[in-house]
């Protein structure tokens, strides 16, 4: 295994904090990638990976998603992510939750954590009994899903609009990987305005039970990608956006909640090169991270939803300069972000 800093995803991250607690079986990955703009907030993971090497590389990718997500969002907060390795059975102990408060909180405030995949509301109650660095807890927003899911339903209108036409989502056919918290809710959004859906999940019977509820159809998992729609929407786990899965999709644009969907970061090429628009997936997905202003600023709902309402804008804004200037939406994104924090 290669040195820290010599991974391709290390990006001059401030610290990797590694922590293994022999006694509850603890081991976490907590990445800051930056605090320019104010302490590092970012979710925690809880994930069975192949090896530690990838359970790095996923929270290097992530923590730098979250100080552009951040960045982008115009919050006062850097970018920081946890990832706690789980076993294959994804046992997930009490004294082991606790273990990881005191990692988060030996960092003094540096690192702000909050749900993400595999973690709950509840577990977040859990670690805030052992550190107060956590967000999201019951009355200061909960669950950030359904935040994450109303910002990311806005930016599938605005790429509608963008790429379709399209003045609403009437009879506009949309592809949904995933319908958890964000794609679910992002769905039951959609249907209300009429859209036609087609939905795929791990858990098939889910996207079964949603789609007949909605008046949609679904399909495996594996088929979502190849479905001909208007807009694909990505909502489960990154890194689906490939070579091979870009060059099978049928749709005309790609607009979801997934965090880091391009696989290398080459693929925003092809498909501005197929004439796909691309919604930049860490400002398309800022609802649920907005939601943190809770915690850091004190702001309440007002404030909140005002932000999220902003992400049309945003992701207008990039999509202009990306068609005079030839660069991608990704690459212009990620020149805006990295002069906000300083880089």
């Amino acid at each position: 295994m290669p040195a820290i800093w010599d991974l391709p995803d290390f990006d001059s991250h401030e610290a990797v904090h590694v922590f293994d607690d022999r006694k509850t079986g603890l081991k976490a990955v907590i990445a800051v990638h930056s605090t320019h703009l104010g302490p590092a907030a970012g979710g925690t993971r809880f994930w069975h990976y192949g090896d530690s090497q990838a359970a790095i590389v996923d929270a290097l990718r992530l923590s730098r998603g979250m100080s552009y997500k951040n960045a982008m969002a115009g919050l006062s907060a850097g970018g920081g992510k946890a990832v706690i390795l789980a076993n294959p059975a994804r046992t997930k102990a009490q004294d082991m939750l606790y273990a990881f408060a005191r990692a988060v909180d030996s960092l003094g405030g540096k690192y702000i954590t909050a749900q993400d995949v595999g973690m709950s509301e509840a577990d977040m109650v859990s670690l805030s009994k052992v550190t107060p660095h956590v967000a999201g807890l019951p009355g200061q927003g909960g669950d950030p899903g359904p935040y994450t899911a109303r910002g990311v339903y806005l930016g599938v209108e605005a790429a509608a609009k963008h790429a379709l036409g399209a003045d609403n989502m009437s009879g506009v056919h949309v592809a949904i990987q995933g319908v958890g918290s964000v794609g679910g809710g992002l769905a039951r959004y959609l249907a209300e305005q009429g859209a036609r859906l087609t939905l795929a999940d791990v858990d098939a019977q889910r996207a079964a039970d949603l789609a007949a509820e909605l008046g949609g159809t679904s399909v495996a998992a594996d088929d979502i990608m190849h479905v001909a729609a208007d807009i694909f929407s990505p909502c489960a786990l990154g890194a689906i956006l490939t070579v091979e899965s870009v060059a099978a999709l049928k749709v005309r644009a790609v607009a979801g909640g997934a965090n880091n969907q391009l696989a290398t970061g080459l693929e925003g090429r092809m498909l501005a090169d197929r004439g796909i628009l691309y919604a930049p997936d860490y400002v398309i997905n800022a609802g649920g991270i907005i939601n943190v202003m809770r915690h850091i600023e004190n702001a309440d709902d007002a404030e909140i939803n005002r932000r999220i309402n902003a992400i049309p804008a945003r992701l207008s804004a990039i999509w202009s300069e990306s068609d005079s200037t030839g660069l991608t939406p990704a690459e212009v994104a990620d020149n805006m972000a990295q002069k906000l924090i300083g880089r």
